[in-house]
């Protein structure tokens, strides 16, 4: 029953989503884009994301005002509202966003392996919009590939793939065939996206706004086994709402994979924190053991 319901809810929100979009795409771009955020934003109490914004930051920042929480419980929803209008805006946003420069200091690092032919992973979290920078970096002729995980529901997961590939290519699914698709593109001189800010199962209990989260090592391993670069990029979000920054920052040193990844982890934090609604609150990124320890 309770896989059965699951199943509902998750056909509901697929169905609700694509409403969504239908109704904000006849929008012009400008319009489309705060649209998107408001409605999410209204839509977020009963989608569940209220609820799971507020219980994230009251694991991970207690010491924030109940103003302060109220904010971003409609912030929150409204950035993600405008990152997947933007998604579906095709080539509207690829236009707005493939001419940004890469700032920061891993900028000369992307174009130096770019020019010499090695292979690059790119570190990123689930923060501002993750596919304004893969535009941007494909605008800037690097090539650039990204891992994704298909959908439960098929009809929903062709739509998404056919929408992201639209924005960059190559995309590599997370399966066997998938892994090895992109070895090879990462031996030929790729680049490739990996994300690490979600809760995995298996992942090591490394420390997250100074808690322990169980965090894929994926990235840094990656790297290591490859002898890739190991660069954490951003796409931040400007005051206007509809611009960026893609931002690169620092590679991050060789040593083990853990260590390598809790330095992620650590970049990761100190950039939501500057910018507090444009990270995805409403994953459960601290989970509870069975013994009943918060991870």
């Amino acid at each position: 029953m309770k896989n059965r319901s699951a199943t509902l809810s998750d056909r509901v929100s697929n169905a609700l989503f694509v409403a969504v979009m239908r109704i904000v795409q006849r929008m012009p771009y400008e319009k489309r884009i705060p649209a998107a955020g408001k409605l999410v934003a209204r839509l977020a109490p009963f989608l569940g994301f209220t609820r799971k914004i507020r219980e994230n930051l009251a694991i991970a920042c207690p010491h924030l005002s109940y103003e302060e929480v109220r904010h971003l419980q409609r912030a929150v929803p409204d950035s993600l509202g405008r990152m997947l209008a933007e998604i579906y805006s095709g080539e509207e946003f690829v236009a707005r966003v493939r001419d940004l420069p890469i700032e920061g200091p891993g900028a000369e690092t992307l174009e130096r392996a770019h020019l010499e032919h090695r292979p690059v992973v790119l570190a990123a979290g689930h923060f501002g919009n993750y596919d304004a920078w893969r535009a941007a970096l494909v605008g800037h002729g690097y090539r650039v590939g990204a891992i994704y995980r298909p959908m439960n529901n098929p009809i929903f997961n062709e739509q998404y793939v056919s929408t992201i590939s639209a924005i960059a290519e190559p995309l590599f699914s997370r399966s066997r065939r998938g892994l090895g698709d992109m070895m090879k593109f990462l031996r030929d001189g790729g680049m490739v996206a990996f994300g690490f800010d979600q809760h995995f199962n298996r992942g090591a209990e490394l420390s997250f706004f100074g808690l322990p989260a169980f965090t894929p090592l994926s990235a840094a391993e990656m790297a290591l086994k490859m002898k890739a670069d190991l660069v954490p990029i951003y796409a931040i979000r400007q005051p206007d709402g509809l611009n960026f920054k893609i931002y690169a920052d620092k590679p991050v040193p060789h040593s083990d994979a853990e260590t390598m990844t809790q330095e992620l982890n650590d970049g990761l934090e100190e950039m939501i924190l500057k910018h507090m609604e444009q990270w995805l609150w409403i994953h459960r990124r601290w989970k509870m053991k069975k013994s009943g320890k918060r991870t």
